[in-house]
């Protein structure tokens, strides 16, 4: 289940080798390969001269006031490219790279200049499209002059005429319809010798692509922890806003009715109680608000009875039948079973609202030194990461502890939503 999968957080793979001389031939990631390594060139040749244009321009006018507006916009433009070439390997060469970029800071242009200088996998951008010409001028080459003599041998039956005979390499001259019949037999074994060339570029030019647009285990993780902090910091300001328009209102309501009706008891005994009946509804919906904010923070269900109960009750809650299994003997710790929880509950709300699924399954199993989770949902799949949405914001916080949120879901489904989470680190 997990050979095919995409990593969301922190584990990027490079694209997956067929086994067998014709598998290779079979496998999608073959053909979408195809035309990455044909016309490549195209992105190559044109951000190689954007950025020999663009770099020295800015560079040399940085001494002006138009040359840093000049720099900023340059080093926008190759971050920009390295993002949809990030993208672009994805769906051809099916190699996920998160983008190690730093956590960006406050406003200011002195620290967002810092920010852009001082962030390694800027300079890494650079290198990587600078390469990339070169690098893709030699895989077209190859790619072309493999795919010429691949089609010409297979095709040797359709070219031979009475007029006409074929050559080949070495010397070897087709000019009967037996030798064209052998020469197109050789073709098939040709087009296999080509495809895995296809595959071994593909190989390489991903795992080059990986190390310099993906950056170290190292900085992805502390560029994940980086929006797991953030991603925090907007939460605590949320329940602030929440408490204070909610909850921290209806009890300043309550102390304005009680307080009237202390002043009331004495001179309209009704009028009291109808204040004091007013405060005791808004103590009760201040309570309910507060057991909401704390059911977003942390369920009570969850420190009191664990994982398997509490993913339990959020199976219960969901509209179609969700199986729940609990493989866990020791409870993990309090973090592991909140990022758990979390996990589980984004994916039954995803579940809910897009997949159109008649059956799911969660389950929490003991995996060596840690827990893994996994959610399946026999959904139309087609579920991606947007940068920003709850899948991504749930792999960040699977990275504060080394976690790692793992996404398979092609069109059509079935949906897996896996989660492999460390008890130690």
């Amino acid at each position: 289940m997990g050979a095919d999968m995409t990593a969301v957080a922190t584990r990027t793979r490079v694209p997956f080798e067929p086994r067998g001389p014709w598998a290779v031939l079979t496998d999608p990631a073959t053909w979408r390969a195809v035309p990455y390594c044909l016309l490549s060139p195209v992105a190559g040749l044109g951000w190689f001269a954007v950025l020999t244009l663009a770099v020295p321009l800015s560079l040399g006018l940085v001494f002006l006031w138009i040359g840093i507006p000049l720099l900023v916009a340059t080093i926008w433009i190759w971050r920009g490219a390295a993002t949809l070439e990030r993208r672009l390997l994805q769906v051809a060469l099916g190699v996920r790279i998160v983008p190690p970029y730093r956590y960006r800071p406050g406003k200011g242009i002195a620290a967002h200049l810092s920010w852009l200088l001082g962030d390694p996998a800027t300079w890494r951008d650079l290198g990587y499209l600078l390469l990339l010409c070169p690098l893709s001028l030699v895989e077209c080459v190859i790619s072309v002059s493999l795919w010429t003599a691949t089609l010409y041998m297979l095709a040797a039956p359709l070219l031979l005429t009475e007029y006409a005979t074929l050559t080949y390499a070495l010397g070897f001259v087709v000019d009967s319809w037996p030798e064209a019949v052998l020469a197109s037999a050789a073709g098939l074994g040709m087009l296999v010798v080509t495809a895995y060339a296809v595959r071994a570029m593909a190989w390489l030019h991903g795992t080059l692509a990986v190390v310099l647009l993906g950056g170290s285990e190292e900085e992805r993780l502390r560029a994940s922890r980086a929006r797991g902090v953030d991603a925090a910091e907007t939460e605590r300001r949320r329940i602030e806003r929440d408490l204070h328009d909610g909850a921290q209102q209806r009890l300043l309501s309550v102390a304005v009715d009680l307080g009237r009706a202390r002043t009331k008891l004495d001179t309209d005994p009704e009028e009291a109680r109808a204040l004091i009946e007013q405060a005791h509804a808004g103590t009760k919906a201040a309570i309910q608000e507060l057991r909401d904010l704390a059911r977003g923070i942390h369920p009570a269900i969850l420190s009191d009875r664990g994982l398997d109960a509490a993913l339990s009750a959020l199976a219960a809650r969901a509209p179609i039948r969700v199986d729940v299994s609990v493989e866990v003997e020791e409870r993990p710790p309090a973090a592991v079973e909140s990022i758990a929880y979390f996990i589980v509950a984004e994916a039954l709300a995803n579940l809910a609202k897009h997949s159109a699924a008649t059956e799911a399954s969660v389950r929490v199993a003991r995996d060596g030194g840690g827990v893994t989770v996994d959610v399946w949902d026999d959904g139309i799949g087609g579920a991606v990461v947007h940068p920003g949405g709850g899948l991504a914001g749930l792999a960040d916080r699977a990275a504060t502890i080394d976690g790692v949120l793992v996404l398979h879901s092609p069109v059509g489904g079935p949906t897996i939503v896996r989660a492999e989470l460390p008890c130690a680190w």
